[in-house]
């Protein structure tokens, strides 16, 4: 049976990442994630206790970004700022990939720095496990290095590999997504994010094996409609 709209709620992470993020512009986020019962909300971390809070009733999940948007934290800054995240209420964390580490070859350097992350959502104390997704930010690799770099993450822990922040020059590509997906096979989570607009453009990235979606246009996507 084919997909529909409504049915891709559950796997889409309804976001707002925006610069200019306000406390209304969360709250609204949070309120649509509720009508349409999204995935999670995937925010700011200086938000988290706000959707914490009007979502604990819930079902839908508290996402939020870790060393974002470029990935050059150190381990130590990333392992803090995951622990504190998930004390104010995160159940889910989104790190960037040391990209200027990758691109220099430093391998180790990225799969310790992966490991950080997931080494602090155990050093918590949350009683259920905390999911992490790396974003590998694809638009600056090629094809040889994101099947290395999902390798690493496999390697290194990671729930889910994702492809994009959002502020490199390209989002989520169908090509990268079935690359990554036949790279970790179905082991761990695959997540397409990045200019995914309408429910064409999120069928397009689940087919190619995607099983997360991460959009700020979660609401014309399941409603079939244009943002």
């Amino acid at each position: 049976m084919a997909i529909k709209p409504r049915d891709m709620a559950k796997m889409i992470d309804h976001t707002n990442l925006n610069a200019t993020a306000t406390v209304d512009d969360i709250k609204e986020l949070c309120e649509e994630a509720l009508e349409y019962q999204f995935a999670s909300v995937c925010i700011h971390p200086i938000y988290v206790p706000l959707a914490t809070k009007m979502l604990q009733e819930s079902s839908v999940k508290v996402a939020t970004v870790i060393g974002f948007p470029l990935g050059a934290n150190t381990s130590e800054t990333k392992a803090f700022e995951t622990k504190n995240a998930i004390k104010n209420g995160a159940q889910e964390v989104d790190m960037v990939m040391n990209i200027g580490a990758f691109k220099s070859g430093a391998y180790d350097l990225v799969r310790s720095d992966i490991k950080a992350v997931k080494d602090a959502t155990k050093a918590s104390g949350v009683t259920s496990d905390v999911i992490v997704k790396v974003i590998i930010e694809t638009c600056y690799l090629n094809e040889d290095e994101i099947v290395k770099a999902c390798e690493i993450v496999k390697d290194a822990g990671g729930d889910f590999v994702k492809t994009s922040t959002g502020f490199g020059p390209e989002g989520a590509v169908e090509e990268d997504v079935s690359i990554m997906r036949k790279t970790v096979g179905r082991d761990i989570g695959v997540k397409a994010s990045g200019g995914i607009k309408d429910f064409d453009d999120a069928l397009s990235m689940l087919d190619a094996g995607a099983n997360r979606l991460g959009a700020s246009s979660g609401v014309a996507i399941v409603t079939d409609t244009k943002d």
